[in-house]
């Protein structure tokens, strides 16, 4: 009875092992199929969100990938920092996102700064430099405004030396200009640049941006005077080679007797070109002392115009020490200028002159000074974007 028990008692213990050891073979293949069939319903949801993703429009997508989270991949560079190889819009701190179409517009850019260059003297002709903005004083049609920029730094220029070659110029008269022109460059700042331009019958580019002095003294060695003399044309073309010079501060100086018989601008037109640009006219006028003409007269009337229309100054030396001097002291004025901003109130797009009047207070202790510059300016007829 007890043998039939112990062998029923092993049967069944028997089978409970067999099943048991089935069950354990059988779950990791039902894992496994599990895992096929998560990873088969996976590719088929990405297929289907790759099919929904191609369907939408940009737009959707764009938003949908502002939408994610900022994802960041680093790895290590050869200094030893992480080098991130995410897209600037992925890197950490704010996003700013640029709409296409605000790319796509044209950037214009709309400034109603005025800007001009004084020269402050005192009661003997002597230049005076280191006063502040405070002591400034400006009026635009004597409407008083507030300056905006100021600086009295000791800045290069883009020169226009404007040669008179024609006949009239014969003689010792260009000699002594050339002589004088040396030590006028000797004076003047290193980074300056020059543009070189000669005329009798007509105005002709001798040399076109250089910063070479030598070449520049060079070109002029050679020079033969005669012929006629074109001068509006010859400084009009200087104003226009200028004003596309690589510095803010830009002049001209004109080295002529002033006299004009083959331009076609008229002097009104060249007027007017000064009046609306803001180029310096120094002209030197090599005349002689004992010309009482109409025609010495006139042509000092005309380079005396000129320069003061433009904020410069006419000097008319009689002597080779004087014309030296004249050079010299042009080239340090160049060097001691104040350049003074302002932005106008109640500014118009007219395109009508504007009166400007500078003033200064001197230091206590100083005696009185003297303000030289522009006399005015054009508003500009475009109309603001």
């Amino acid at each position: 009875m007890r043998t039939r028990r112990f062998h029923s008692f092993n049967k069944v213990a028997l089978a409970s092992c067999l099943f048991a050891l089935s069950l354990a073979l059988a779950a990791p293949r039902a894992a496994s199929a599990q895992a096929e069939q998560a990873q088969s319903q996976s590719g088929q949801q990405k297929t289907d969100q790759q099919k929904t993703e191609q369907q939408k429009p940009a737009a959707a997508q764009q938003a949908d990938q502002t939408d994610k989270p900022a994802q960041k991949s680093s790895v290590p560079a050869a200094n030893g920092r992480a080098s991130s190889s995410a897209p600037a819009a992925q890197q950490d701190g704010p996003v700013v996102q640029v709409n296409d179409d605000d790319e796509r517009k044209p950037v214009i850019t709309h400034t109603d700064l005025v800007t001009f260059t004084v020269t402050v003297t005192d009661t003997y002709g002597r230049f005076v430099t280191g006063l502040g903005q405070n002591a400034f004083t400006v009026t635009d049609d004597k409407v008083p405004q507030e300056i905006t920029f100021f600086s009295d730094e000791d800045a290069p220029v883009s020169l226009g030396i404007v040669f008179d070659v024609s006949g009239s110029m014969g003689g010792d008269k260009i000699n002594k200009a050339r002589e004088a022109l040396s030590k006028f460059i000797e004076t003047s700042h290193a980074r300056d640049e020059y543009f070189l331009i000669g005329f009798n019958n007509r105005a002709q580019l001798l040399l076109d941006h250089t910063r070479d002095s030598d070449a520049l003294m060079q070109k002029l060695t050679f020079v033969q005077t005669h012929g006629q003399t074109a001068l509006y044309d010859a400084v009009y073309l200087g104003v226009n080679k200028v004003t596309r010079g690589t510095h803010p501060k830009k002049a001209i100086l004109l080295i002529s007797d002033g006299q004009d018989n083959s331009s076609r601008y008229t002097f009104s037109e060249l007027r007017r070109q000064l009046k609306e640009s803001d180029v310096i006219i120094y002209a030197i006028g090599i005349v002689d002392s004992n010309d009482n003409s109409d025609l010495g007269y006139g042509g000092r009337a005309i380079l005396e115009e000129l320069a003061g229309v433009s904020g410069g100054k006419a000097f008319f030396p009689s002597t080779s020490a004087e014309m030296n001097d004249t050079f010299e002291r042009i080239a340090l004025e160049l060097r001691t200028q104040y350049s003074i901003g302002f932005r106008p109130k109640n500014f118009a797009n007219d395109g009508k002159w504007h009166k400007l009047k500078v003033k200064v207070q001197p230091p206590r202790g100083f005696p009185r000074l003297f303000v030289r510059g522009r006399e005015g300016y054009f508003s500009s007829d475009t109309p603001k974007n």
